[in-house]
């Protein structure tokens, strides 16, 4: 036996950081060990993630590091996002009220094509033979009218077992307001099958929304559990975890049981970092794009990331709560096309990791935006990566000169029709997600990351008419860094469907605060301190009648926040109207602070390097290229301007000027103005 006193056999805490974020293309590594801060980036392994992760570990050097347990791995997965999207979760029963077997095959009747008479066959989220009904039933005040029988049990087992099912969703009717008749199920289920039960996912009303949300944890989960335990022995005995989809960190064990929380983890993971660093910086107001290999991710910070409850993925509606966030196939990888009219078209079709971009040199042969940016000199060879990744040139040039035989263009002028037409499709989101909500663009900075962000910077702030721009040091691996910075979360809610001014105040405070005492036991069995959390109260409120509600902070004067909603909802439907308010949904969000408070700030260096120079289309002198890790705190850059950096390349208009801040950040301002 050891001696008790002996620390021999526990292994040291960790002393570095890891995030890591897999990606389409790539997957990117941020590592802060002390005050330094080291980034790594491979092509991902989409048929096993881990692989590609475990490339990375070794390329860094801490495999050593990793195995004696001195390593906090926190990771973002796509995992579940693929396999939602491309319908490969296990295969799943749900388990419903008599006479509710379709309840998730109709839905909300709505129809994707509208004027369609004759739409194609979709086919059902659960087929009909995997749906299996049951008594247990509650009415609309929570009371339980009957519960289900042990012989009802014995015969849902054998016939469960009979489909050869190996997860289960349980959805029944206001299981949010009395959970026992799922709860009875449960337990008579988990010993033998993965279990998702509908209280547990998503205790609000909705039972499509609720139901569409359990299934995808069910048949999800087991696949993502899989691979967390993949992962998690292959980085023994460093810990693991695993990003949320709400931009905050839960531990490996529950995030296998959670995978619905996971659907948006990697681009969460850039808008936590766009967040801490907007702090940082004293920017509250970011309008963020996140252009990566594949897709191009936006949304809004205001004070803080903006939640949805009312998200989806694929056709599926989800309804926890994850960033509020625009997604488009517009990316690096993103293939250029004529259509059958003609017209140049970008996306949404990508040329992902393999075989990547023409300029890859793996073998791709059509024409990408990443090719654009490579015929049109935004991308230089020997700064591309670092130099660590080849730049195939010729490869490019010939993909864009295929590409003008069918435009009739020069194969310059399709190169710049592609990045416009890339451009538009991103513009078109950013005012998606901002102008068309009421927001006023003079307040907001733009913020850009991703691998391609930085090259297409300028040219959608001008379109926006926006005057400002932020460009993040380690921006090309920005959703890796978020893993770092990220705090431990939970989101919480409970359904409380009442007039607002028949409300008891002494209720509401007693389940706001069982609420926060849920979220604390569970970030505290984390290792999380009690003193260390903070948290906050937020209600959902609608007009009495309405579908949709707000959501906004709690406050106990209920004059107040009828007001504030008043407000809230002319800003974003342009009107107000006079009627009585009910709330829907109490909320509270627990967390911690990150496990980085500050960044490593740049540190003087020697007098400024002098810039190479490299010819660009459209530009008739050469323009200066600089390597950002050259720059110093307080230097001005006046477009035109390439800085190019081991990860991304920033291409700074000739209308803006850039000043490096104390932490390597790129603050860009225009020089001229816009028309009003």
């Amino acid at each position: 036996m050891a001696n008790p006193d002996s620390s021999s056999d526990i292994p040291p805490a960790p002393s570095a950081v890891l995030g890591v974020d897999t990606g389409g293309t790539f997957t990117d590594f941020v590592l802060l060990q002390g005050t330094s801060v080291r980034i790594h980036k491979v092509l991902s392994t989409p048929q096993a993630p881990e692989q590609a992760i475990l490339q990375g570990i070794r390329e860094l050097g801490l495999e050593a590091a990793v195995a004696t347990g001195q390593v906090r791995i926190i990771h973002g997965s796509t995992v579940a996002t693929n396999a939602a999207l491309e319908g490969k979760g296990v295969k799943t029963a749900l388990i419903t009220n008599i006479g509710f077997h379709d309840l998730l095959t109709i839905g909300r009747q709505t129809r994707r094509e509208l004027y369609n008479l004759q739409p194609d066959p979709v086919a059902p989220p659960v087929p009909a033979d995997l749906c299996f009904e049951l008594p247990g039933r509650v009415d609309a005040q929570g009371q339980l009218l009957d519960a289900p029988s042990s012989q009802d049990l014995a015969e849902l087992r054998a016939k469960l077992a009979r489909a050869g099912v190996e997860a289960v969703a349980i959805n029944l009717l206001f299981s949010f307001l009395n959970p026992q008749p799922e709860q009875i199920i449960k337990s008579t289920l988990e010993e033998r099958w993965f279990v998702s039960a509908s209280h547990e996912v998503r205790a609000e009303a909705g039972e499509y929304e609720r139901g569409i949300t359990t299934w995808l944890n069910a048949s999800l989960s087991p696949r993502v559990r899989r691979y967390l335990q993949r992962l998690q022995q292959g980085v023994a005995p460093s810990p693991l975890a695993v990003m949320q989809s709400t931009g905050g960190t839960m531990a490996v064990d529950v995030a296998a049981r959670s995978a619905v929380n996971m659907l948006l983890s990697g681009p969460a993971g850039g808008l936590a970092a766009a967040e801490f660093i907007g702090h940082q910086s004293g920017f509250r107001k970011l309008l963020t794009f996140d252009m990566g290999g594949t897709s191009t991710d936006v949304a809004l910070i205001d004070g803080g990331i903006q939640l949805t409850n009312e998200g989806h993925i694929g056709p599926w509606p989800v309804g926890v709560p994850q960033v509020d966030m625009h997604t488009i196939g517009a990316g690096g990888g993103s293939l250029a096309r004529v259509d059958a009219g003609g017209l140049l078209q970008v996306g949404p079709q990508s040329a992902g990791a393999d075989p990547g971009p023409a300029c890859y040199g793996k073998g791709g042969r059509q024409a990408t935006v990443t090719d654009a940016n490579a015929v049109l000199g935004r991308l230089q060879p020997e700064y591309f990566l670092g130099g660590n990744m080849t730049l195939d040139l010729d490869a490019a040039q010939g993909a864009m000169a295929s590409l003008a035989r069918d435009t009739g263009l020069s194969p310059l002028e399709t190169a710049h029709g592609i990045i416009d037409i890339a451009n538009e499709h991103m513009v078109r989101a950013l005012r998606v997600i901002s102008i068309e909500r009421g927001h006023d663009l003079d307040e907001f900075q733009l913020c850009c990351f991703g691998g391609a962000g930085g090259l297409h910077v300028c040219a959608l702030a001008e379109a926006l008419g926006m005057r400002r721009a932020l460009v993040p040091n380690l921006g090309g691996v920005l959703s890796a860094l978020g893993m770092v910075v990220a705090p431990k979360s939970r989101e919480l809610s409970h359904a409380m469907l009442q007039p607002l001014p028949a409300l008891d105040p002494a209720e509401l405070h007693n389940r706001l605060q069982h609420l926060l005492t849920e979220g604390s036991t569970a970030l505290q069995a984390e290792g999380v301190k009690a003193k260390t959390l903070q948290w906050q109260f937020s209600v959902d409120l609608r007009y009495q009648g309405q579908r949709f509600y707000l959501n906004l902070p709690w406050s106990p004067d209920t004059a107040q926040l009828t007001e504030a909603f008043h407000r809230l909802h002319e800003q974003r439907y342009g009107h107000r109207l006079p009627m009585a308010l009910e709330l829907v949904n109490l909320r509270c969000s627990v967390h911690t602070a990150g496990t980085v408070e500050q960044l490593p700030g740049l540190r003087p260096g020697p007098d400024a390097m002098a810039p190479s120079q490299a010819p660009l289309a459209g530009f008739s002198e050469p323009v200066p290229v600089y390597w950002r890790e050259d720059l110093a705190p307080g230097q001005c850059l006046a477009g035109p301007v390439l800085v190019a950096e081991t990860i991304a390349t920033t291409f700074i208009g000739p209308s803006w000027q850039a000043t490096v801040d104390s932490w390597g950040h790129l603050l860009l301002k225009s020089t001229r103005g816009f028309a009003s």
